[in-house]
């Protein structure tokens, strides 16, 4: 890494970027750059300017992405109906490649000889990042400092940040780590470390507990076209303010908490606490619309891609070309997808209550148990013994062996 004179931080404000400014002036005396992307981390942003001068940055960019981040990241995720190891809604995930790629440009209009982030050698961050750094130039230098300093854990990080005058933000009141964006919020580390140990109330910032949610249940209409949300109960918002808007409506009533071991790309099996109240509403609105909209067929193919579609959100391959080629074939067949759903909030569940579209392929008079004058269900018979041939085929073959 010699020749570095000046970097460009994904800058947080919390423990490890806030230790990382400092310890890079004085590992590499070089320029320090710090950069906050605003994906609707609300609060959080609060003072971070002068924190990060503070501490010793040269400069700090901050860009408010909210809406691309939306827009570009997470609603072509929903459109793929991404959901990691059956639970989580990769909130964090899709986050990185976004800040990465911001963080890029930065370096390249301050003419910086290299990036740096925060990301632990343990975690998936890491390879979100640079991943994202190598996609867009292969021959960026890259500070990774949790894989090259001596400190060991975060008590090692406090004891630097007391010695040279650093603000911790890691406290005996929030024994834990917090990742939060437009999307979603997590938690992890300390108290949460032990699986079987209950996550405390107190620790949940965007939803109430089912138990506390209203003891009556409120209905919304989400339209959607081309398999975007669009509207809410008829009112048109750009993706930011309709993410933010479920968010504070699906919080009220307790939906979108998960609680999960998941299975890191290193290797490991981790704890994870998220809430996701916006995008848990999402999902099942989204898959309402598709249900009347998306031909069968094509539904089932979309449906084979999640998992693997879903472990490259994960992973950090949002560049990849195999992402992007998934990408195509997703969106076409969302292209359809314009319709309503009516979705049902009520003490942490978000349930299907209706769904319509003017380009619907369901039809009542062909699926009715009465009677129809559309359908000759003489037809079935035909098709069911064609079908069953090869079954009948190997039972004739099974009974002569």
């Amino acid at each position: 890494m010699s020749g570095i004179k000046r970097v460009v931080l994904a800058y947080s404000g919390g423990l490890d970027t806030s230790v990382i400014i400092k310890w890079l002036i004085e590992r590499y005396d070089c320029e320090v750059i710090a950069f906050s992307a605003d994906i609707g981390q609300g609060s959080e942003l609060k003072g971070l300017k002068e924190k990060a001068i503070k501490t010793g940055a040269k400069k700090i960019f901050i860009k408010d992405l909210r809406e691309e981040f939306v827009k570009d990241f997470v609603f072509p995720m929903l459109r793929a109906g991404s959901v990691y190891e059956g639970a989580y809604l990769l909130g964090t995930s899709i986050a990185r490649p976004l800040i990465a790629k911001a963080q890029m440009e930065i370096a390249r209009s301050v003419r910086a000889d290299g990036v740096a982030h925060g990301a632990t050698g343990k975690g998936n961050d890491q390879v979100r990042f640079e991943l994202t750094y190598y996609s867009i130039d292969p021959h960026i230098k890259v500070v990774a400092p949790w894989r090259e300093w001596d400190m060991k854990g975060r008590a090692d990080l406090v004891a630097y940040a007391e010695r040279h005058g650093i603000p911790v933000p890691v406290t005996k009141a929030k024994p834990y780590s917090s990742d939060r964006n437009l999307f979603h919020i997590s938690f992890e580390g300390g108290i949460l470390e032990d699986p079987w140990a209950e996550p405390p109330e107190d620790m949940y910032v965007l939803t109430v507990s089912p138990e506390k949610a209203p003891d009556r249940p409120v209905y919304i209409d989400i339209g959607f076209r081309n398999g975007d949300p669009v509207s809410i109960n008829g009112k048109k918002m750009s993706p930011a303010k309709l993410l933010a808007a479920l968010n504070e409506l699906g919080g009220e009533h307790g939906i979108g908490r998960v609680d999960m071991v998941e299975s890191r790309y290193v290797g490991m099996k981790s704890r994870g606490v998220y809430e996701t109240p916006g995008g848990t509403i999402l999902h099942a609105a989204r898959r309402a619309v598709e249900s009347i909209t998306m031909d069968r067929e094509l539904i089932h193919l979309r449906d084979s891609l999640i998992p693997r579609y879903s472990e490259l959100v994960y992973y950090g391959y949002w560049y990849s070309p195999e992402r992007l080629a998934m990408q195509k074939l997703i969106d076409e067949a969302a292209s359809g997808v314009t319709g309503t759903a009516r979705i049902k909030l009520y003490k942490g569940n978000a349930t299907v209550a209706g769904r319509k579209a003017a380009r619907s392929l369901y039809h009542p008079d062909f699926a009715t148990f009465e009677e129809d004058t559309v359908y000759n269900q003489k037809d079935a018979e035909g098709f069911i013994k064609i079908n069953a041939l090869r079954l009948k085929i190997k039972a004739m073959g099974d009974r002569r062996s």
